[in-house]
């Protein structure tokens, strides 16, 4: 089990090295527009994938079960998914210039996944189901595809962009790059206190009068305590998690500032000279196109198999969990998108911004959802 564990580890942090140094001959080939660096970045990019197949595959033959059982595995996955996704895009298009936004966006999943703990434990009762693997595995796959209109929807918009002016659109585009910067300062921050800072406890009484700890893994600045000494927050908030949710936004804001400062420039108009080599029709059909396959295979995997699995593990088809409900939300918000666009002739910038707006849905769900709100789902 060990030796598998080591060779899963050791392939997901080489993909996750060769991913990032891919970035640097895509950035050049799109440049420069010599297909001899897309040919390389390619490489690594493909090598990177296979490495990221050998981690899934060692882990699974460790761990005894499909690893996709929490957020460690399950935002890894995401992220093998998105990158499969992204070359299976651009062998069918010849687009491989999607691959300078789609890869730091695999990053981010990974990055983020590894805040979280990598320990192989026993599956809980509830999750000891061959339909949770297919159920899980269905839904990632559906989120990359989708993901894969996240990263095209935005080439298409900053290329639409004028930089010169601000605009509705132009602060909507920085809010959206603040948002995941945002994600790195998490990454970075839940890094860094991992290392530097002991975990401690706050006691507090909850609303029912039950006695609780809460145990925080970052500098404490608010608690469901008045008497703990930092700023008060209401018993059926969960201030450990508010607590993170500060201290995220607050390293990312930060990291955003340094990033303007240092460029003197919003990150839009930096970023926009890397989307003019495809045209904008072909980024509006890639979009498309990845919601036409993602939208069905999600239905498949969020709502179908996962009623499957639901009915096996707690007895019940439906039950209007948090997540099943924002599994419901997404499904219907994607039919809109698509009844728009079919029917209404919804095309260009109306289709990308609400493709954006559907991945942000989605990470909401994966994310916020899972870590935030309780529920069934809680467990991860």
């Amino acid at each position: 089990m060990e030796s598998y564990l080591w060779l899963s580890r050791t392939a997901l942090l080489l993909a996750f090295v060769l991913l990032l140094i891919a970035i640097i001959p895509f950035g050049l080939a799109i440049k420069s527009k010599k297909h001899k660096s897309a040919q390389i970045a390619l490489i690594l990019t493909g090598v990177a994938f296979g490495l990221q197949l050998i981690y899934f595959i060692a882990r699974w033959k460790a761990v005894g079960y499909a690893p996709v059982s929490n957020m460690y595995e399950f935002m890894t996955f995401f992220s093998i998914m998105l990158i499969g996704a992204f070359l299976l895009m651009s062998t069918l298009y010849k687009q491989w210039s999607i691959g300078f936004f789609a890869i730091p966006i695999a990053l981010l999943l990974l990055g983020y996944g590894s805040v979280f703990s990598s320990e192989a434990k026993p599956l809980v009762p509830s999750l000891q189901s061959h339909w949770l693997a297919v159920h899980v595995i269905t839904v990632a796959a559906s989120s990359a595809i989708l993901s894969v209109s996240f990263v095209t929807s935005m080439m298409y918009l900053l290329q639409r962009l004028d930089v010169t002016k601000r605009t509705r659109s132009t602060k909507s585009m920085e809010f959206v790059l603040w948002n995941l910067v945002v994600v790195c300062g998490f990454v970075l921050v839940s890094s860094y206190f991992h290392l530097t800072f002991s975990p401690k406890t706050v006691a507090f009484t909850a609303q029912d009068g039950i006695a609780v700890e809460a145990i925080y893994t970052m500098p404490i600045l608010v608690a469901n305590d008045v008497n703990a000494g930092f700023l008060a927050i209401p018993t059926n908030i969960d201030a450990r998690k508010f607590n993170t949710i500060i201290w995220s936004y607050g390293a990312g804001t930060l990291l955003y500032i340094v990033l303007r400062f240092v460029w003197r420039k919003p990150l839009y108009v930096l970023l926009k000279p890397f989307t003019l080599s495809i045209q904008p029709k072909l980024l509006d059909e890639i979009s498309y196109r990845a919601i036409l396959i993602g939208y069905p295979l999600f239905s498949l995997g969020g709502l179908f198999f996962a009623m499957i699995w639901a009915q096996i593990a707690w007895g019940r088809y439906w039950g209007w969990d948090p997540k099943e409900v924002w599994a419901l939300i997404t499904w219907l918000f994607y039919a809109a998108l698509l009844h728009l666009r079919l029917s209404k002739g919804w095309g260009g910038e109306r289709t990308a911004w609400l493709a954006i707006i559907g991945f942000g849905i989605i990470l909401f769900n994966q994310i916020f959802v899972n870590l935030v709100i309780a529920g069934l789902h809680s467990y991860a």
